[in-house]
């Protein structure tokens, strides 16, 4: 879709690396910037992993050589001089918001008269929003739309808020071909499983996964499960995979800024958070052609088709979780077909149709 006319943009992002909200705000930089827009993007933090396109602002760096007061001070400034410089014609900020006092200054001194837009990651809204209303209606309140990444976080946005100031527009997904390059990938002589995030227990319920895999019958299958990232949980995961004697069969890889060669190799992948937005993981897997079983928290309903590209169970129950897991490895049929759907089930996720509601969306806004 032609722009009525380019318009200059800044992406506003806690970091480019580690993580699936990061990746998607690398996605929105190139989509934007191939829609025609003079892109912008300032990191809070020294961490680019994934390919962005635009001009980049990396407050990060700045932070690494002093987060002194003096410091803080700097990157403010330097901040304040790009948005005043640029003229942006909208804003587009994607990072968490945990601390409402900092964002009440940001929103009074930054992004004071800027045509702002929030983008909402997670149905935890307090990581992005504050809790009392009255705190959001103060803090927020010349925010002009926020861009929820799932109909679930929009339609909690809007009930908690009480604002009409709420649109959907899903995360893209773009894997490349440089990133299925396998060319580093270690030989596995094994099949095996995947759970592919961070390691952080109370948000991405890996022991759920690890009890419910020990109660399962994969490893007597022989099929082992492989557990891919870091996180402050590791090590308490790898005592827990000890004590149940599974130290054969459950295999940790550390974090990959390229996992795709390993989800490609994979028999399924394995979603079991306490809750998400749009986890990147599982639409990046069936595109993969790799189907999915997830747990039924925010999310993973508005991707996986139960029984057709995936399964969905009911969370924290390792029952129910275990029984899924083994209907993919013995019943061959239900997996052919979820493995046979998985790639075309997540065409309304491409690259192109995200880019065609990003461009309605600006258009709107400018």
């Amino acid at each position: 879709m032609a722009n009525i006319k380019n318009k200059k943009i800044c992406i506003v992002v806690s970091s480019l690396g580690r993580g699936g909200a990061e990746r998607s705000s690398a996605t929105l930089s190139n989509m934007l910037y191939n829609l025609g827009h003079e892109v912008h993007v300032v990191s809070v933090l020294n961490r680019i992993d994934y390919d962005f396109a635009g001009v980049l602002l990396n407050l990060g760096e700045l932070k690494d050589k002093s987060d002194s007061l003096i410091g803080r001070y700097q990157r403010f400034l330097a901040f304040r001089k790009l948005i005043k410089d640029k003229k942006f014609d909208l804003i587009i900020d994607c990072r968490s918001k945990p601390n409402p006092l900092k964002e009440f200054f940001i929103h009074s001194l930054l992004y004071k008269n800027q045509n702002l837009v929030h983008v909402v990651h997670s149905s935890k809204l307090d990581t992005y929003l504050p809790r009392k209303k009255w705190i959001f209606n103060l803090v927020f309140r010349s925010v002009k739309a926020f861009v929820c990444v799932s109909d679930g976080i929009k339609d909690q946005v809007r009930k908690t808020y009480n604002t009409n100031k709420v649109r959907t527009i899903y995360n893209a997904v773009h894997i490349s071909e440089n990133e299925l390059d396998v060319t580093y990938h270690p030989i596995m002589d094994f099949e095996y499983i995947l759970y592919c995030g961070r390691l952080e227990d109370k948000v991405k319920n890996i022991s759920l996964l690890i009890d419910a895999y020990k109660l399962s019958k994969l490893k007597s299958s022989g099929v082992k499960l492989m557990i891919l990232g870091d996180g402050r949980d590791k090590s308490k995961l790898i005592k827990k995979v000890e004590t149940l004697d599974l130290e054969d069969s459950v295999v940790f890889f550390s974090y990959k800024k390229n996992p795709f060669p390993y989800i490609k190799k994979a028999k399924f992948t394995v979603l079991t958070s306490r809750y998400e937005g749009f986890p990147m993981v599982v639409p990046e897997s069936l595109a993969l052609g790799v189907p999915v079983i997830a747990v039924n928290c925010p999310g993973p309903a508005e991707i996986i088709k139960k029984r057709y590209n995936g399964l969905l169970v009911e969370n924290f129950r390792e029952e129910a979780l275990a029984e899924a897991m083994n209907s993919f490895i013995f019943d061959k049929d239900l997996y052919q077909c979820c493995k046979r759907n998985a790639k075309k089930s997540i065409e309304r996720f491409s690259a192109k149709n995200i880019s065609k509601d990003w461009a309605v969306f600006i258009n709107e806004m400018v």
